[in-house]
């Protein structure tokens, strides 16, 4: 007869996310998570063998949330050309929220460090791309929405800019204004034959 678990894997996540939140996830360890579940060392190990695992699960659950926000959004949307990148500017007009972004900051420095780590990050982002130019009228415009989407989003994920909430709204419709426009390709620029060095 099998071990019984004592505890949901959504519950160990949950501590993870609260010891990420308050030592990062550099410091974060095994028996940490354990005190904040309630619960032994033993049942932290029974779904993650490593502290790298238990990572990277709150990675690839954050990762999921945020999908499943913006296929919500998309669905909303109906069966429109433009709904995969339209349900990812609805998702991303609502502002983070503290938890968010400790949790995002938290993360970052296992990320930069670790490649296997920002693989399901990686992989995320390569579905995404592909989903937004395969599915919009204009395909340019909206990987344009998309980036535009990523640097104001990245800002507010690492707590270097906040914009007022009627300033934040505007960025957000004038970036869905992108995804209607279809930029010409841009002439490459003339080489200058000046010379700038000593």
């Amino acid at each position: 007869m099998g071990r019984k678990r004592s505890i949901e894997p959504d519950a160990v996540l949950d501590a993870a996310e609260k010891v990420v939140m308050r030592d990062g996830a550099a410091r974060l360890t095994l028996d940490a998570v354990a005190c904040i579940a309630g619960i032994s060392k033993a049942s932290v190990l029974y779904d993650y063998k490593t502290k790298q695992a238990l990572i990277r699960a709150v990675v690839e659950r954050r990762l999921a949330a945020h999908r499943a926000c913006e296929r919500d959004a998309a669905d909303e949307l109906g069966d429109t050309a433009d709904a995969a990148i339209r349900g990812r500017i609805s998702v991303s007009s609502h502002s983070l929220t503290d938890e968010d972004r400790a949790v995002a900051l938290g993360l970052l420095a296992s990320l930069a460090q670790d490649a296997e780590l920002r693989e399901p990050v990686a992989r995320a982002y390569r579905e995404r791309l592909a989903e937004v130019e395969q599915t919009s009228r204009k395909p340019r415009g909206a990987l344009l929405a998309f980036l535009a989407l990523e640097g104001l989003m990245s800002l507010e994920w690492l707590g270097l800019h906040t914009w007022a909430r009627d300033e934040r709204a505007r960025l957000i419709s004038e970036i869905g204004w992108l995804v209607d426009q279809d930029p010409a390709p841009a002439s490459p620029p003339e080489r200058s034959t000046t010379c700038t060095g000593n």
